[in-house]
């Protein structure tokens, strides 16, 4: 009996966070998407998410769990995903995941996966108490 057929890969539901294109300047010396940018994508969703739950400034104050699961290449669609996991009195953790998708086609694949940590903050940049959710 032969094995079954791979299944492709399915992004989560609803909206991404942010939609971007990998392009030639996201590149490092070896012509690859540099992990960094993509990295700092998932922050910037992170960021949106973050923001939109506390209603104003965030700052980033970890990441936790980072992984880089497969790559990105120029000219790929990344989709970034954000879930809250959890909310405290000032801070928040968010799961965020990255997919690509080739310019080419419609099969999609998870790329990285991360949890990050923000701090609501004031105007003075001190840690703030998030608005109860409701």
């Amino acid at each position: 009996m032969d094995a079954p057929e791979p299944q492709p890969a399915t992004a989560p539901s609803g909206a991404p966070t942010i939609r971007t294109i990998a392009m030639p300047a996201d590149t490092n010396p070896a012509g690859d998407i540099f992990g960094g940018w993509l990295l700092a994508q998932m922050d910037f969703a992170a960021g949106t998410a973050a923001a939109r739950v506390a209603r104003g400034r965030c700052a980033t104050i970890a990441i936790e769990a980072m992984r880089f699961l497969k790559p990105v290449y120029v000219g790929d669609e990344v989709s970034l995903y954000a879930d809250i996991l959890h909310v405290g009195r000032t801070s928040m953790r968010i799961n965020v995941e990255a997919w690509r998708r080739s310019r080419e086609g419609e099969e999609v694949e998870q790329v990285t996966q991360g949890v990050f940590t923000f701090v609501a903050i004031d105007a003075n940049r001190k840690p703030r108490p998030i608005p109860v959710q409701g």
